[in-house]
């Protein structure tokens, strides 16, 4: 059963229901019930939900699959004009501006129901009937609050909408994990694998917003031969298969693959798809999160297109806060796990997430808005508490050592007028000799594995000082510290890591400027103490308390403290020196980036939830370094093991001064001295340097 069959049963459930909610969002459109200062506010919206039933209409008669791409470009223009950027000063979604329209006392509010209430317009090229007509439901029910003569009462619309997601939280998170598990939940195969991929009007299936960006990757897909595409392709998959065999897990135990890639890509992913297919495997694909109860605003997953706006984004990456509480998420924790118990079997298929990433966008310094919704203390803690019950609930069902993953990389138009140059740089850069770079990182292995710790220093503006601890071996003959990366679960080749001790590892980290998760950091500076993040600090605002603020949310993730989880060396000079060439350092994904210089991820290392699972490098060493102090509290409390993040931060070569390994007795054996590599047999890293 597909897509169709699948909700043509739960569309007709509710087929009454939705007839009646539309009747009556019509009927308002005529009236003029409530104050003024509310009525074009809800106008605005029912007509929204007029454009909405009309393309619900063309979608269960198969129009939308027959539309020329400007009958597309209009309806695609319909739905997302007011989030574009020249709009969006005037759009309800803005926080700012509903605040003024509306007023203080329901601006904030009816802010987030309008950001809400927009994802029936995904759930229209989808046929998800069901689904609007619950979000249709809940508009009419506050909009009858408004029609009161003695004016709407705050604590009963807040209650209305509080319920709202109690109450249906059981359908969104089932949902949720569905669309993880099961292939035969196909919308997006179909579009993948059943379009005529030479008309763009596909890209507009998806009914997401359409930029010139994924027009123009998809027509420059389409102008590449059969057998670039076919390479690209077997990168990507022969990546996924790799870090199966090396980690000695099972493939052949596994039926599906999450695909995740960026709208536009679609000829390489068919590609893909048919190479998945002959390791046995199905694709499931998702759409990106388009409520708030699936993290909306909080970075790229499944499918999706390029950012209408990023600023909306980051004024509603924390609109949870409007019914984040104990019970809410004890409620979703519960339906979780109900969810998890019920689709088992197909949780222990899944083998994990193959992921498309693309970069070339400016990077992005948000306003705060202090009309946003943020989360208080409380709802601070109560984030990292249900992100660590759901890792733990998912990775019961979805073994951590029985799963892999792999991501790469590509530009995308936004990179400038050099965007087809640095495409095939990077294609070349994906598919480097891994066997050459195999060769010189153990080399370069072979010393640190010497190390007590290793000191690593910046120079110029870069202030960085830090002392790491390595995990001591026992057998040096059969044990290593540090895993010798190739092109496997990180495309591309080029980084020897490790996770480090914990106790022992002091200093600062600083960078002059960082893209982390699409938002930039400028002087960057972490102090870490025992290995565990102390103080913090930037100078993207004028005010220290802002700038602490926007590390805890974006970087710490909410918590007090992160430990360092990896401490890298990364090899790919080749990738620093395309940086360098086009100038785009500051655009490149830490996929890339981390490659071009040492790293130290903050939060849980590199292994987890699989700690207990052997690894081996190709000289057939044991990596014995695949714990830290906290990682290791899984055996006694496993809720304090695991941050459920993980985010690198890279020194580019140039603010990089030396990386020396200090062993117990003492001796000094170099690695980096004045930005450039000296070990033995791997001068060959330099020459991109010069």
């Amino acid at each position: 059963m597909g897509y169709k069959e699948e909700y043509a049963v739960a569309n007709e459930e509710v087929q009454e229901r939705y007839e009646l909610v539309m009747e009556r969002i019509r009927e308002l459109r005529e009236e003029h019930e409530v104050p003024e200062v509310y009525w074009h506010y809800f106008r605005r919206l029912a007509d929204l939900f007029v454009l909405v039933d009309e393309a619900l209409k063309k979608e269960e008669t198969g129009a939308l699959d027959h539309r020329d791409i400007s009958e597309c470009e209009e309806m695609s223009w319909q739905f997302y004009y007011e989030l574009q950027e020249g709009n969006y000063d005037r759009s309800y979604a803005n926080p700012q501006v509903a605040q003024e329209l509306l007023g203080e006392e329901f601006g904030q509010l009816l802010c987030f129901l309008y950001t809400e209430l927009r994802a029936a317009v995904p759930y229209a090229y989808e046929g998800r009937k069901r689904d609007i007509t619950i979000l249709c439901e809940l508009f009419v029910q506050v909009y009858n609050c408004f029609e009161s003569e003695e004016g709407a009462d705050k604590k009963e619309v807040e209650q209305i909408i509080y319920w709202f997601f109690h109450d249906y939280s059981e359908i969104f998170v089932e949902q949720s994990v569905r669309e993880l598990l099961d292939p035969s939940l196909d919308f997006f195969t179909k579009i993948v694998m059943e379009s005529d991929l030479n008309d763009l009007s596909y890209l507009y299936r998806y009914g997401e917003y359409i930029s010139s960006s994924e027009l123009q990757v998809a027509e420059y897909l389409n102008s590449l031969p059969e057998e670039q595409i076919q390479a690209m392709a077997d990168t990507y998959t022969e990546g996924y298969r790799i870090g199966f065999e090396v980690t000695g897990k099972d493939l052949g135990k596994k039926k599906t693959v999450d695909v995740r890639y960026p709208i536009g890509f679609e000829r390489m992913v068919r590609a893909a798809i048919k190479n998945f297919e002959k390791l046995g495997l199905r694709p499931v694909i998702y759409r990106d999160s388009i409520n708030s109860m699936g993290n909306r605003g909080n970075g790229k997953k499944g499918c999706y297109a390029k950012s209408v706006n990023r600023q909306f984004d980051y004024d509603h990456k924390s609109d949870r806060a409007f019914y984040l509480d104990k019970a809410f998420v004890e409620r979703r924790l519960e339906v979780l796990r109900t969810a998890y118990e019920k689709y088992k079997d197909l949780a222990a298929v899944y083998a994990g997430p193959a992921v498309i990433e693309t970069f070339g966008e400016m990077p992005f310094q948000p306003k705060d808005k202090p009309e946003a919704l943020s989360y208080s203390e409380k709802q601070q803690e109560l984030n990292v508490y249900n992100a660590n019950e759901s890792a733990q609930i998912m990775n019961r069902y979805i073994k951590g050592e029985e799963r892999s993953f792999t991501i790469i990389a590509y530009p995308i138009p936004a990179i400038g007028r050099n965007f087809k140059e640095i495409f095939a740089r990077t294609v070349e850069i994906n598919t480097l000799d891994y066997m050459r770079y195999r060769t010189m990182q153990q080399k370069i292995i072979d010393v640190l594995d010497h190390a007590d710790h290793v000191c690593v220093k910046g120079k110029g503006r870069n202030h960085t000082d830090l002392t790491v601890k390595i995990h001591p071996l026992t057998d040096p003959e059969h044990q290593t510290a540090f895993e010798n990366c190739v092109a496997d679960v990180n495309i591309p080749v080029g980084e020897v890591f490790t996770s480090p001790v914990l106790a022992g590892t002091n200093g600062t980290l600083h960078v002059t400027k960082v893209f982390l998760n699409e938002l930039e950091y400028e002087n960057l500076s972490l102090t870490f103490t025992d290995g565990k993040v102390t103080e913090y600090s930037c100078s993207n605002y004028a005010s220290a308390e802002q700038n602490k603020k926007y590390i805890h949310e974006n970087l710490l993730k909410h918590h007090d403290t992160l430990p360092m989880g990896e401490f890298a060396i990364g090899t790919n000079t080749t990738a620093y020196r395309m940086a360098r060439d086009f100038d785009i350092a500051d655009k490149l994904p830490i996929l890339i980036a981390e490659k071009t210089g040492p790293h130290f991820a903050v939060g849980d290392t590199c292994y987890s939830h699989a700690e207990d699972t052997p690894v081996y490098n190709p000289d057939g060493k044991e990596i014995i370094a695949r714990d830290n102090e906290v990682s290791l509290l899984r055996k006694e409390d496993i809720s304090k093991a695991y941050l459920n993040c993980h985010t690198d931060i890279t020194i580019p070569y140039d603010e990089l001064d030396s990386i020396i390994a200090v062993g117990a007795d003492g001796t000094e054996y170099s690695i980096i001295l004045d930005g450039r590599f000296v070990v033995e047999g791997t001068e060959e890293l330099n020459i991109p340097l010069e």
